[in-house]
């Protein structure tokens, strides 16, 4: 397949930037000690710090998750990923994991939010063997063509929905655009989902999503039965669906001294029969 270094817009990039509304995307980053943010980010993340104090080592968690997801993706021969939601680019992104374990690796990285495209584009723009498109992944038509410019769908993909879904409305049905996405790529293709959930949170859950309800990304927590049920058609990866630090921790990890219930995220990985 050609390679190619552009950037694919669904749409303008600076049409919809809302400094004044936080974004989920730009919050994350912030979590994580990045520097793409906004004042109001900031001040929406120390707000979500003040209701659940771990926040920051709970992304960084998920993050970590994130990297364990790839390269356990490399070890089963997927060369290709589709990282929907992707958010601002950090270190040990998708690509840095998967180019330092496989050389012919391909990424294409998914978000709607315009700075986090922005700068998704400076990073990438000498990086032949991985874009960035700017689309919303509720519309998988609009994804899904831009991603066969760039994947080969005739091979596996490792289609990655980390800390994304719970910013889609039960409206936009999860469950439907998952099989969208699950349909598109062969067997022997994999699903990496990460979820955040109310179980075990007692008031915290509540209080979590009225402060995310102002945001441009509201926040719905589910149940485990609920994300265990994301994985309908798909052959469930050891240990199944669990906190996010329980799935297949690195060898010889230091145990936190955080539950893993309290960071608030389940996680899993199917692969497509």
């Amino acid at each position: 397949m050609e390679q190619q270094r552009d950037v694919h817009f669904a749409e303008d990039p600076a049409s919809d930037v809302e400094p004044e509304r936080p974004s989920a995307a730009r919050v994350y980053d912030y979590y994580l000690g990045g520097s793409h943010n906004f004042a109001v980010d900031r001040a929406m993340a120390e707000q979500a710090i003040r209701i659940l104090p771990e926040l920051p080592a709970n992304m960084r968690a998920n993050r970590a998750f994130l990297r364990r997801a790839v390269r356990y993706l490399i070890s089963q021969g997927v060369r290709q990923f589709l990282d929907l939601g992707s958010g601002i680019p950090t270190v040990g992104n998708v690509h840095e994991v998967a180019f330092s374990e496989a050389a012919d690796a391909r990424v294409v990285y998914v978000d709607n939010d315009p700075v986090a495209v922005a700068h998704s584009q400076s990073i990438l723009e000498h990086e032949p063997r991985a874009t960035i498109v700017q689309a919303d992944i509720t519309d998988p038509g609009v994804v899904l063509g831009h991603a066969r410019q760039y994947l080969d769908f005739a091979a596996p993909i490792g289609v990655l929905m980390v800390a994304l879904l719970h910013f889609v409305p039960e409206s936009a049905s999860p469950a439907t655009l998952i099989a969208r996405y699950r349909d598109a790529v062969v067997p022997g293709s994999f699903l990496a989902i990460s979820h955040g959930t109310a179980d075990q949170q007692g008031d915290r859950a509540p209080a979590m999503e009225a402060l995310y309800s102002r945001s441009a990304n509201p926040l719905v927590s589910r149940d485990k039965a609920t994300i265990e049920g994301y994985f309908a058609g798909l052959e469930l990866v050891d240990p199944g669906v669990v906190f996010v630090p329980r799935w297949r921790p690195e060898p010889g990890a230091l145990p936190s001294t955080t539950p893993p219930e309290r960071t608030a995220t389940y996680a899993g990985v199917g692969r497509v029969r």
